[in-house]
C-alpha cells in the first residue's frame, strides 16, 4: 500500500466573468456562443490545473457548464418546464426546528448570489434525452483538460434519476423515476463510454429517510425504489466504472435531523457501483466510522468519506484527516479507502460561494497532506505486523539448550547484578 487517492465531489467555484456570460445566457440575453464555449473551456482547463497542483488525484471538471447539479438537465432533456409558483419540500424536520435560521439562511447564504433565481423543474410531458451535445462538450474539454495537465484519472458527476425534479405528468412516482431513469441512461453510458468514472449524485434519498410525512414503511419502499431505479439505468455498466455520492444537502445548518449511516448504507450498498462517496466531516457524523466496523462491506468496494467540511471557512489539520481515515482504513482495509469531500463547494452557479475557493484549495491541499501521513502509518503498522509474526516464528523455533540451564544463567546474572536484584524484589 503506497498512496491513499484524494478527489472530491464536483462541483467547484465558477469564474466571475463565466458567471457573467451564464447569467445572460439563461435570462435570454445574446451572447456570443463561441466566445462563451472557449470561456467555459478555458475555465475547465485551469480547474483540472488547480486540481492536481493542490494534490487531487481523480479530477472532474468542476460543473462549469452547468448553472446547478440537477437544474442543467432542462438544457439536455425534454419533458421539464420551470414553475416559480412550485416549491420543493425539502429539509422539513430541520426547517420546522429552526424556521428563523433556515429562512435567513437559504436567502443569504446557500442559494444567495445564484446567476438566477431557484426555480423548480416539473415534468410536464414525456421524459426524452434530447440534446447530447452540452455532455459531449463537458466530457471532451475534460478529456482535453486532463492530458494538458498531465492527469490520469477524471470522473464526472450526473444526477440520480430522484433528483431531476417534480413530477406532474406520470401516474406515479415510480413511474416517474423509472422514466427519468431511462433517459440519464444515456448520460450515464456516455460518460463512461468516453473513458471517465460516472459519478451518480443523490442527495435526495438521505432527505426521503427523514422527511416527517412518511411512516417507516413507506420510508423503506421508496428507498428501495430509489435503488431499483439507479441500478436499472445502471445496468450493463461496470459497477468499477461508477461512484455513488450521497450527503445531506443542506451546507451550513443545525442538522439534527441528519438520517445516521446505519439507516443510509443499507441502501446505498446495494447501489452497482464500484465507491461510495458520503459525508463525514460533518461534526453531526464523525462518529459513524464505527459503522463501517460492524457492517459487512462488500469485496472490491471502495469507501470515499468526506475529509473536509464543504461548508466552514475552516482548513482541517492534516493530522485530523489522517486520524480520520486511518479510522477507515482499519474498518474495511486501506487498499479499499480514498479521500474526499463532504459535498461539492459550489452546487450552484454563484457569486458567492460559502467556502471561499482559496480556502478551499488549502483544504484540497490539507487533504493531500493528510492523506500522505494515514498512508504512511498503515504502511508502519504493516511493517510492525510482519516483524512481529517474524518474531513469532523465531520464539516457536525449538529451543537448543535446556530449560535447566536457561534459569542457571538467569540466576546467575542476578547474583552478578545486585541492583537488579533489588529492583527485582521491590
Amino acid at each position: 500500500m503506497t498512496r491513499i487517492l484524494t478527489t472530491h465531489v464536483g462541483s467547484l467555484p465558477r469564474p466571475h466573468d463565466l458567471l457573467d456570460l451564464m447569467k445572460a445566457k439563461l435570462s435570454g440575453q445574446g451572447v456570443d456562443e463561441t466566445a462563451y464555449e472557449q470561456r467555459i473551456r478555458k475555465a475547465v482547463l485551469d480547474i483540472v490545473k488547480q486540481q492536481k497542483q493542490s494534490g487531487i488525484d481523480v479530477v472532474t471538471d468542476g460543473e462549469q457548464s452547468k448553472p446547478g447539479f440537477f437544474s442543467y438537465v432542462r438544457e439536455r432533456m425534454d419533458g421539464f418546464a420551470p414553475k416559480p409558483g412550485r416549491k420543493l419540500s425539502l429539509f422539513k424536520a430541520e426547517m420546522a426546528s429552526f424556521p428563523e435560521y433556515y429562512a435567513q439562511y437559504f436567502k443569504d447564504a446557500m442559494l444567495g448570489g445564484t446567476v438566477m433565481p431557484f426555480v423548480p423543474l416539473v415534468c410536464t410531458g414525456p421524459v426524452v434525452y434530447r440534446n447530447p451535445k452540452p455532455l459531449e462538450r463537458d466530457i471532451e474539454n475534460l478529456k482535453a483538460a486532463m492530458k494538458e495537465a498531465g492527469v490520469k484519472s477524471g470522473f464526472m458527476p450526473a444526477i440520480a434519476p430522484s433528483g431531476v425534479g417534480l413530477n406532474d405528468y406520470y401516474k406515479n412516482d415510480e413511474e416517474y423515476f423509472h422514466a427519468v431513469g431511462a433517459a440519464l441512461r444515456t448520460e450515464y453510458k456516455s460518460i463512461v463510454d468516453a473513458g471517465l468514472t460516472l459519478q451518480v449524485d443523490d442527495p435526495f434519498l438521505c432527505d426521503m429517510l427523514i422527511d416527517p410525512d412518511l411512516d417507516a414503511k413507506t420510508k423503506r419502499k421508496t428507498a428501495w425504489m430509489y435503488v431499483e431505479v439507479i441500478n436499472e439505468s445502471l445496468k450493463g455498466i461496470a459497477p468499477e466504472k461508477v461512484r455513488f455520492h450521497t450527503c445531506y444537502s443542506i451546507n451550513e445548518g443545525p442538522r439534527i435531523h441528519d438520517a445516521p449511516m446505519s439507516q443510509v448504507a443499507p441502501y446505498m450498498l446495494k447501489i452497482n457501483a464500484g465507491a461510495y462517496s458520503f459525508e463525514y466531516g460533518n461534526p453531526r457524523h464523525e462518529h459513524e466510522y464505527r459503522v463501517w466496523e460492524e457492517i459487512e462491506f462488500p469485496d472490491g468496494k471502495k469507501l470515499i468519506p468526506g475529509m473536509v467540511m464543504h461548508a466552514v471557512n475552516i482548513v482541517e489539520h492534516p493530522e485530523l484527516i489522517a486520524e480520520r481515515l486511518v479510522r477507515f482504513a482499519n474498518a474495511v482495509g486501506s487498499e479499499n479507502v480514498m479521500a474526499g469531500a463532504d459535498c461539492g463547494f459550489s452546487s450552484q452557479a454563484t457569486y458567492r460561494p460559502e467556502v471561499h475557493p482559496t480556502v478551499m484549495w488549502a483544504k484540497f491541499e490539507a487533504m493531500r497532506k493528510g492523506a500522505d501521513l494515514a498512508a504512511a502509518s498503515c504502511r508502519r503498522r504493516v511493517s510492525r505486523g510482519a516483524r512481529r509474526n517474524e518474531s513469532h516464528r523465531r520464539t516457536d523455533r525449538p529451543r537448543v539448550r535446556h530449560v535447566a540451564a536457561g534459569r542457571r544463567q538467569a540466576h546467575a546474572r542476578l547474583h552478578d547484578d545486585p541492583l537488579r536484584t533489588r529492583r527485582r524484589d521491590r
